[in-house]
């Protein structure tokens, strides 16, 4: 995060790096001091601000109301855009980085009657917290992890000791996940969570059209939009008494900044949820990957760095 949320920014040392899977490292973040950290509940994530410049939020795999280290999973992207490459190649125990406090767009439901978890890939990391949650809770659950190959699967000796997790590696199996036909056998009173990558979320949107909104919660590591980038309109700052044009090509969050309005923001691409801003009338052109299809509709919050305006003019809580 940045601007008025500088000040929370953490300064962390990277302790230790442990192999996880196939081309899948877990690295873990304690303060120099030893001092205790802000809590997060499984769903949340971290943003790294990486030595190479680079931003990136990585899931927690623990969670707890104080912590003592902060623990992600990083998987080697062979098309990396610079985090899990430098992170993989450069990293090394010792270094000390600014690590943004957790936050949190993937909330459990903790008094659901059934919890049906989906999880793709590194997509587990997230879902393994809720995993280990759940068991601490003693509620009623299922796991459906999928990998490509037994090699890439993270936490699996761990995870099938437990009769709820069902295993699928493409490989043995000749196929994807098929999880329309999971989802089709499912209780409608089932809260149900996917994380993984985006043809597995896609399928699981799919799978999910006819359920109720708040039952489907999904957590995407890329965006699943396309930046607003038309611009043409108004915004208006009802706080800053500031009216400001957003030209083509340029987001609200860059021209706010221009204008010289300090707000948080971390990811520019819609998934962490850093940028959020209460909308006071106008209607936005959601394109981020956090709000849900409801939220949507209320178009009481907007993500400033990737979504733009469907009216003429937008009055922001800023």
């Amino acid at each position: 995060m940045h601007s008025d949320l500088a000040e929370q920014t953490l300064t962390l040392v990277l302790t230790a790096v442990h192999l996880a899977a196939h081309d899948t490292n877990l690295y873990t973040f304690e303060a120099p001091d030893g001092r205790a950290l802000p809590g997060a509940m499984p769903g949340a994530h971290i943003v790294l601000h990486l030595p190479n410049g680079v931003e990136r939020q990585y899931s927690l795999t623990n969670y707890g109301p104080s912590l003592t280290e902060y623990t992600v999973g990083v998987k080697l992207d062979p098309k990396s855009r610079g985090g899990s490459l430098y992170m993989h190649n450069q990293l090394r125990v010792g270094i000390q980085i600014p690590v943004d406090p957790p936050r949190n767009n993937f909330p459990l439901v903790e008094n659901a009657d059934h919890v049906v978890l989906f999880a793709g890939g590194i997509g587990i990391t997230p879902i393994y917290s809720m995993v280990k949650r759940l068991l601490e809770l003693g509620r009623s659950w299922e796991l459906h992890y999928s990998c490509r190959s037994r090699k890439d699967a993270a936490f699996v000796s761990e995870l099938e000791r437990h009769a709820q997790v069902h295993l699928h590696f493409d490989d043995e199996k000749g196929g994807v996940l098929p999880i329309a036909q999971i989802i089709s056998t499912l209780p409608k009173n089932a809260h149900l969570y996917c994380c993984g990558p985006t043809p597995m979320l896609s399928a699981f949107e799919n799978a999910t059209v006819n359920w109720p909104s708040e039952r489907i919660h999904v957590e995407y590591f890329t965006p699943k939009f396309a930046a607003a980038a038309e611009g043409g309109f108004v915004v208006e700052l009802a706080r800053s008494k500031k009216e400001l044009t957003v030209p083509p090509g340029k987001s609200i969050l860059q021209v706010v900044r221009e204008a010289g309005i300090d707000v948080p923001y971390s990811c520019e691409e819609g998934i962490c949820g850093a940028c959020e801003t209460r909308v006071i009338s106008g209607v936005p052109d959601h394109r981020d990957s956090v709000l849900s299809e409801s939220e949507r509709k209320q178009n009481a919050t907007m993500m400033i760095c990737c979504s733009g305006s469907k009216s003429p003019r937008l009055v922001l809580d800023l």
